[in-house]
């Protein structure tokens, strides 16, 4: 009954454009910081990794071991990925643009972070996202995706039809 509302009802489109705005100002704001003031992962990764020993770890060390094995020796790419990565997930969530492929992959972001050991407004802000993506096409409704998605779809049918 929820995934009907959130999906269809355009009180619910209202709603999610109110949440995809906030989410995606602050996706924006945070991926525009680090893309002009600079950003190095390396300290974030290697206080993860850390942060997986002791008696309380907040890291699980199968986490730990991807970070340590896999992050940490592409830091360069990295510091790359994470601050484009933001800055496109809050402009997609901004103009409504491929906003449940958004929503998508701020979740991925927000649960990488909260595996790292992070928690500050990651929950919430997972929380908000999964509302995106439950919702659909109703997500971005109010946004680009009104017209981006019927052109997409009609674009793949001319190209499956060939």
């Amino acid at each position: 009954m929820i995934n009907h509302w959130l999906r269809e009802n355009k009180v619910a489109a209202w709603i999610l454009t109110f949440i995809r705005l906030y989410v995606g100002y602050t996706w924006f704001t945070a991926g525009l910081h680090k893309l002009t003031a600079g950003f190095d992962a390396g300290g974030f990764l290697q206080g993860a990794i850390a942060k997986s020993t002791g008696d309380n770890p907040s890291v699980q060390g199968w986490w730990a071991s991807f970070l340590e094995h896999a992050a940490l020796p592409a830091v360069k790419y990295i510091n790359i990925l994470i601050p484009l990565g933001e800055t496109l997930v809050g402009l997609g969530l901004i103009l409504g643009v491929c906003t449940t492929f958004a929503a998508l992959m701020a979740i991925v972001m927000n649960s990488a972070f909260l595996l790292s050991g992070t928690v500050s407004t990651n929950v919430q802000m997972l929380l908000m996202e999964c509302f995106i993506v439950v919702a659909a096409a109703n997500g971005g409704r109010i946004g680009l995706d009104r017209w981006v998605i019927p052109y997409l779809r009609n674009l793949s049918r001319n190209y499956i039809n060939r």
